[in-house]
């Protein structure tokens, strides 16, 4: 109920109030549109121009006296100068002879490369089918550039050797994209290969010497078909494996070079490039058992056979007839090319074979592995004897380098560095007192460098090549690039060395100091 005096709530729409706003009529009032604009302005364009150009320079005149004391200033007193020079002559004339003959900067060569202060392993190369036959890496060998590294397969130790396939595989250092686990180019060959050698100014030709006893020569730029000249099996091939071959140079014919092949039957083979693809033999030695003094480490082979097993070879760089050989009796064995002595009993070889043996040196305890001639000599080093170019190194199963001069049959000294076998050893191409030796096993690791400036009793660095205690059959320092050492193992790898410059940078006195050890070691 509503309160009282109210009534009750309705909705209602009033009408809407409408107030004009004065101050929006007043402003229209007072506002008015204008604008406003300056007359036009005159404008107008001069430019200015002389009508005449002139160019000046100043220079002042040199008074005749300034002219006369700069000409009496660079006059020479010729007289006066000869007069000195006379004085002098015979005193400048005797300092040149001096210098001329000083032996002061012998072997010195001004280095622009980077100095490598350790020895550090740069590749580490293989091939995996070769490895996952277990086959081993039994040689190596550098291109005519040093660019190339290439290896052979095979085995040295026991085994079918006959007949299983084995490989030769090379790669390209340079390359870009280099592929450790990829060679550049991989011959399949029927036979273990034992020895390889690129031909000496030839990059793309490489000789190989067979267990079959065979010799191959490829060509490693046709990928199709590399073989280029073959021996075939035939009664002039080798009837024992191949250890090593070597390029000869061939002045008297029109042929470039010839192949000289090493073997256990005895032999050493000459040669040459028929055009059918045949290797046909040009001339022949055979080492006899006469030729070779009588020993007990001899008694292992029957004397009544004619041949010695020849395991290595290595010329003289110096004398294109003088070569040495180590062969299985233990002797380290000098020969000469020229040599006119038939071998006793004639062979059924098509070519006369000679006896080249002329002095037997003092032997190893074991069969002889590697020997390596001195690459290095001197004008008038023959006067004072042994000289270096007369050096050679060798080392077999006695785990001894022997140092000889070809002069004398006992060694200069004798290193004992394995209680087991050494199956290489090679002298640095760029330093008199440095050699590496490949070994097997014992007290030291498997890769050996020795600098007798240093030590004559131990190796100055000793590096481990695999990761398992593999021996280290083969290695090849490069000739063109000095700071490469390569080795292979029985693992069925190559390492690629860098040398440190310790190793590749002769000293000025280092010939002297060659001489003078030799020397030493005779007194």
């Amino acid at each position: 109920r509503d309160p009282p005096g109210l009534a009750m709530f309705t909705d209602l729409a009033a009408p809407g109030a409408d107030v004009q706003s004065l101050w929006r009529s007043a402003r229209s009032a007072r506002c008015e549109a204008k604008s406003c604009q300056t007359e036009r302005i005159s404008t107008a364009e001069a430019a200015t121009q002389s009508h005449t150009g002139r160019d000046a320079a100043v220079q002042t005149e040199q008074g005749k006296d300034v002219l006369q004391d700069f000409q009496q200033e660079v006059q020479v007193d010729y007289t006066g100068l000869l007069a000195f020079l006379q004085a002098v002559e015979d005193t400048v004339i005797k300092e040149l002879n001096k210098n001329w003959k000083s032996r002061a900067f012998d072997g010195f060569e001004v280095n622009w490369t980077d100095q490598n202060e350790t020895v550090s392993c740069l590749q580490t190369l293989s091939y995996p089918e070769a490895r996952g036959k277990k086959l081993q890496v039994t040689s190596v060998s550098w291109n005519a550039t040093g660019s190339v590294i290439a290896c052979s397969y095979g085995r040295l130790d026991d085994g079918d050797w006959s007949t299983e396939k084995s490989y030769v595989c090379t790669w390209n250092l340079d390359r870009r994209g280099l592929n450790p686990q990829h060679p550049d180019l991989v011959v399949d060959v029927p036979s273990s290969v034992m020895c390889l050698a690129f031909h000496p100014s030839q990059p793309s030709l490489i000789a190989g010497g067979l267990f079959s006893g065979e010799l191959v020569v490829w060509d490693t730029s046709r990928t199709e078909d590399p073989v280029m000249w073959r021996t075939g099996m035939t009664d002039d091939t080798h009837t024992d494996p191949v250890y090593q071959v070597h390029w000869l140079p061939d002045t008297k014919h029109r042929h470039p070079s010839r192949l000289l092949s090493v073997s256990t039957d005895g032999k050493m083979l000459v040669w040459r490039e028929e055009r059918d693809g045949r290797l046909a033999l040009a001339d022949g030695f055979a080492l006899v058992a006469q030729q070779v003094p009588r020993s007990a480490r001899m008694k292992k082979l029957a004397w009544a056979e004619a041949a010695v097993g020849v395991t290595s070879l290595s010329f003289s760089p110096f004398d294109p007839h003088v070569f040495v050989v180590g062969v299985e009796g233990g002797y380290s064995l000098r020969c000469s090319t020229a040599a006119q002595t038939p071998a006793l009993p004639p062979g059924g070889s098509s070519v006369p074979l000679r006896a080249p043996v002329e002095l037997a040196f003092s032997p190893h305890a074991g069969p002889v592995y590697s020997v390596s001639c001195s690459p290095f000599h001197r004008q008038h080093c023959f006067l004072l004897p042994p000289s270096p170019r007369n050096l050679f190194l060798s080392c077999g199963t006695d785990g001894q380098v022997h140092l000889h001069s070809m002069l004398q049959t006992q060694p200069l000294f004798a290193l004992q560095v394995s209680q087991k076998y050494l199956f290489c050893v090679r002298w640095s191409p760029v330093r008199p007192l440095v050699f590496a030796a490949a070994s097997g096993e014992g007290k030291y690791l498997q890769l050996l460098l020795f600098d007798l400036a240093r030590s004559t009793r131990k190796p100055t660095v000793s590096l481990k090549q695999a990761l398992s205690h593999c021996p280290v059959y083969c290695l090849e320092f490069n000739s063109k690039q000095t700071q490469l050492l390569a080795a292979g193992d029985a693992a069925g790898t190559v390492q690629v060395w860098q040398l440190s410059s310790d190793f590749t940078e002769q000293g000025p006195r280092e010939m002297n100091q060659l001489e003078q050890l030799a020397s030493e070691s005779t007194d």
